[in-house]
Formats: structure tokens, sequence, C-alpha cells
């Protein structure tokens, strides 16, 4: 099963780079089975721009998670403090060969309306 995430561009390229090897969320899949990350970049670009396999969701508070995925978070302390300000539980996806299509991909082409997922979204 395949998932669609927004992921802020430079949080993408990171990702697909392969410097960033979590992607942090507040609240994650409710489906078993999910075994791939497709990633929207949200504006100024606008596409699907790749994807990567998931190597499984980390679950703890988020000082605990922080420390287990610093290393490779690919973001800084102060980002993550402030987005899981007030979180008793984050969430980090781990990221597995990550691959950046050749030529992005209009939203409309993934989903059939074209709406960005606020946080994530199954798709065929």
């Amino acid at each position: 099963m395949k998932v669609l995430l927004s992921i802020k561009p430079e949080f993408a390229d990171s990702i697909l780079d392969g410097s960033k090897h979590f992607e942090f969320r507040k609240s994650i899949f409710k489906r078993d089975g999910v075994e791939k990350i497709v990633i929207y970049a949200t504006m100024p670009v606008g596409k699907v721009v790749g994807e990567f396999d998931v190597g499984g969701v980390i679950a703890l508070e988020p000082e605990k998670l922080w420390e287990e995925t610093k290393a490779h978070a690919g973001i800084s302390f102060n980002f993550f403090e402030s987005y899981f300000s007030g979180r008793d539980k984050g969430f980090a996806i781990r990221v597995e060969n990550p691959q950046r299509y050749e030529q992005p991909v209009a939203l409309n082409e993934v989903i059939p309306n074209g709406t960005a997922p606020q946080s994530y979204r199954y798709i065929n």
C-alpha cells in the first residue's frame, strides 16, 4: 500500500538526496501495510517528486524520539521541538531507498481531484 505525503520542498530534497533519514509526523497512518511513501513537494514546487520505502515507524514521546533520530533527522532541534510542542507522542517514518523522479508529476495524475493532502492520503 502507498501513501501520498505533503512535504515541504527543502525536506523533500533532503530525503531524496539521502541526507534526511526520517520524516516526522504528529499523526500516522491508521491502516497497516504501508510500504511506500510518495512525496508531494508543497508549493512553490507543487509536484509529486519521488518516493521512498517505509523502513518502519518509530513512535515515542518527543524527547526520546529526538534522541533516537537526531543523527539523521535532517532538521534542527529547534524545528523539531517547535513541531512537536505540546505533544505526548511523535512519529518518525524511516526512509529507505529514496528515488527522485526524472520528471516531477502533476498531482492530478496521482490523485483524481488533484488536491494535496493536509497530512496523508492512501493511493493505489
